[in-house]
């Protein structure tokens, strides 16, 4: 990445079923294939300018997007719907302060401001569904399942460290879903994530110590995962896409791997039997874990139901294998701004 400052990447997201991700940048937008590791679409800055956040859709010909960076050619405060097939934008969203994220479906496209969310149907007919105030929200934190119903929206609530639910199934113009909340974590959460079902959600707190895995309409606990004993800003959680496995990154560089179907897989502490700890004692540890640049932010998700795959802000793309027993391999490592498009080969 050298000195360049133009190849500063401002954001990195996976697609809906991490089958691609995408790369936000001061000189413009790259989206990628994970298996194998291809450059699929490039817009440079003349065209797009410098990008703050993008959102894909499946992998269809649609992204949201939202210009960011020292370089932007629209407004911060819109939010724009580019078909890459036709290569110029379709619809604009345009809001009365800056939009901190972008959140989109096959149908619904949800814009992330400071302290409220507005969610549209799109791109037929798209008028917006519903606004629904929330706490100041810096962050962004917001999610939707990738597949329902229920069509799960998750953000967090007016009560520090606790989460709202809605459920967007049937939503239109003329009704509104009340949100349901889950008191999640004392301090306020630093990263959240939905299963593709929407049956499963995941917290961490700004404490980083913990994550929590709930089930989505009882409310209720279902695993309490200790990513380490210090604390740490999480940068990414994901669940496999059967939902058996969870992977979480953090400026530690340290990728964690745990068990959800068979959590007795994961590792616990020597001092778990004695009891004079609690519940730390009592939490779960990583079943497998691997490094990566450290306090370089990064995203991670499963790219086969035995490995997982981390993308680092310094452009750099590791994969890793795991076992049962923890054991980890490197499987494959490369800079992915150096990848060249298909038909380039």
């Amino acid at each position: 990445m050298g000195s360049d400052d133009k190849q500063i990447i401002k954001q990195l997201r996976f697609n809906q079923d991490k089958s691609c991700f995408i790369c936000c940048m001061e000189k413009g937008i790259r989206i990628y294939n994970v298996e194998p590791l291809v450059e699929k679409v490039h817009y440079d800055e003349p065209l797009i300018g410098s990008v703050g956040f993008c959102e894909m859709v499946y992998r269809c010909n649609l992204f949201a997007m939202v210009s960011g960076g020292t370089r932007p050619k629209y407004a911060e405060n819109s939010v724009l719907v580019y078909d890459d097939t036709k290569k110029h934008s379709v619809l604009e969203f345009t809001f009365n302060q800056p939009v901190l994220g972008v959140r989109c479906k096959r149908d619904r496209l949800v814009a992330i401001l400071k302290n409220r969310i507005h969610v549209f149907s799109y791109p037929t007919n798209p008028q917006k569904l519903m606004t629904i105030p929330t706490r100041e929200n810096p962050l962004g934190l917001c999610e939707l399942s990738g597949s329902g119903p229920p069509n799960l929206l998750v953000f967090p609530g007016f009560k520090v460290g606790s989460l709202n639910l809605v459920n967007l199934t049937g939503s239109d113009a003329a009704v509104s879903s009340s949100p349901s909340t889950i008191d999640a974590h004392q301090g306020e959460l630093a990263c959240i994530a939905v299963n593709q079902k929407g049956t499963l959600i995941a917290t961490a707190s700004d404490k980083g110590t913990l994550i929590r895995v709930w089930d989505a309409a009882k409310k209720e606990t279902l695993n309490e995962l200790r990513r380490g004993s210090d604390p740490a800003t999480v940068y990414c959680i994901n669940f496999s896409q059967d939902s058996e496995f969870l992977c979480c990154s953090s400026d530690k560089g340290t990728i964690h791997i745990f068990a959800l179907k068979n959590p007795s897989l994961n590792r616990r502490s020597t001092f778990s039997k004695m009891g004079f700890l609690g519940q730390y004692g009592d939490s779960q540890w990583a079943l497998a874990n691997f490094t990566v640049p450290p306090e370089c932010a990064c995203i991670c998700a499963f790219s086969t139901h035995k490995s997982v795959v981390a993308i680092c802000m310094d452009g750099t793309f590791h994969k890793y294998g795991f076992n049962s027993d923890g054991t980890c391999s490197r499987l494959s490592y490369d800079v992915f701004l150096e990848v060249c498009g298909e038909d380039e080969f």
